[in-house]
């Protein structure tokens, strides 16, 4: 899946495809508004990417505290771009990790 594709499920779409994975499904949640259900998938979620996913929340959110604390567990310096350029890198790295399985 192409960025274009993943932003056009997210205006085209009531609930995320089948085959998205959850870190991205994250993503898709809070661009839909819903924060808590994004929250509740990257919280269950391990690793670094799900880390980073965790700290964009966070700092969406504006519990910069908490952001900081998942930024330093993906091993990720803390974002200073708006967060409308995070969410697209992260959301371009998460969907270049799936294509490249």
């Amino acid at each position: 899946m192409e960025i274009s594709d993943f932003k056009k499920s997210i205006r085209e779409q009531a609930i995320p495809p089948a085959d998205l994975p959850r870190l991205l499904q994250a993503l898709w949640w809070e661009s839909k508004g819903n924060w808590e259900k994004a929250h509740q998938i990257a919280q269950a979620a391990d690793g670094p990417e799900a880390a980073r996913v965790h700290a964009y929340l966070h700092r969406k959110e504006g519990d910069l505290g908490n952001a900081g604390y998942w930024y330093r567990k993906s091993g990720h310096k803390e974002a200073a771009e708006p967060l409308d350029q995070e969410w697209e890198a992260i959301a371009a790295n998460l969907l270049n990790s799936v294509k490249s399985r």
